[in-house]
């Protein structure tokens, strides 16, 4: 288990902040052992992120005394500590590769986390079935007519089990525009193409009807906006001209597992932080 805290922030850019973060640590017994800062010259804002062994001082003693100057810099910020498992939420439709793939590298103990439960459209596919390990399962069927009240279904689902993140492993309903604005900053999706590109049916057939060369997947949060949210992780694959559309439907898979789970950890580790539409990646 990891012994050290996290101490993640972010405000307007000014001097002496790198100084003012470090000095606070030593004060209080701590010993950095990874930093990573960034100042963005275009939003003048200021990004870091600390990992630290606190020696003796407690978690709950170092976010009192921190509060002060965070209050003084107007910054937005949090303190995890050494251990944290944040609650996660999956939800997942008729393909579950994404959804197995996460909680496969849950049990190796890749990416830390608790997964409270499993939310779909669809009856429980057999494939997940025996990796679930007791998070429960929840159907919850939709259409058009229900979605208000399938929605406020799985917000009581979301609030009853206190899920910290909410991640769409290819659950392919379209969120309405009051849930995506209530799961704003803590929900993530994997999107079928390297963005922009190919939307609506059968993605990878229009990119072969079209000669691409590449493929790709794109996670990122969710907005009101569709396929639109600050992006958080990219990867592609190149594709030769005598693939099938079923074989680029089989690399598609691939690609998007990859990029859900680096998405999903990097959240889960405090890594991403938000930039107005864009966002900054510690990545690792």
């Amino acid at each position: 288990m990891n012994t050290n805290c996290v101490l993640s922030l972010s405000c307007a850019d000014k001097p002496g902040l790198v100084a003012q973060v470090a000095g606070f640590l030593a004060a209080n017994g701590g010993n950095i052992t990874d930093a990573e800062q960034y100042n963005d010259p275009a939003t003048a804002r200021f990004f870091m992120r600390v990992e630290f062994d606190p020696g003796s001082t407690s978690p709950d003693a170092l976010r009192a005394a921190f509060a002060p100057i965070a209050v003084e810099n107007a910054m937005e910020w949090k303190l995890r500590a050494p251990g944290h498992r944040p609650k996660v939420l999956l939800m997942v439709s008729k393909f579950d590769h994404c959804l197995v793939d996460l909680l496969y590298r849950k049990r190796i103990g890749e990416i830390a986390m608790d997964v409270v439960a499993v939310v779909s459209n669809h009856e429980r596919g057999e494939g997940s079935a025996g990796m679930l390990e007791g998070a429960p399962y929840y159907h919850c069927p939709v259409t058009p007519g229900t979605k208000p009240q399938q929605e406020t279904q799985v917000r009581a689902i979301i609030e009853d089990t206190g899920a910290e993140l909410i991640v769409l492993a290819r659950y392919m309903q379209i969120l309405s525009d009051e849930m995506a604005a209530y799961l704003s900053g803590r929900c993530i999706n994997i999107h079928h193409s390297f963005l922009p590109g190919f939307k609506g049916a059968k993605p990878y057939h229009q990119a072969h009807a079209r000669g691409v060369k590449m493929i790709g997947a794109t996670s990122h949060y969710v907005t009101t906006d569709l396929d639109e949210g600050p992006i958080i992780a990219q990867d592609v694959e190149a594709i030769g001209h005598r693939e099938s559309p079923e074989e680029l439907v089989a690399k598609g898979r691939d690609v998007e597992r990859r990029v859900l789970a680096k998405a999903v950890k990097a959240h889960l580790e405090d890594r991403v932080f938000l930039n107005g539409a864009r966002t900054v990646v510690f990545a690792r």
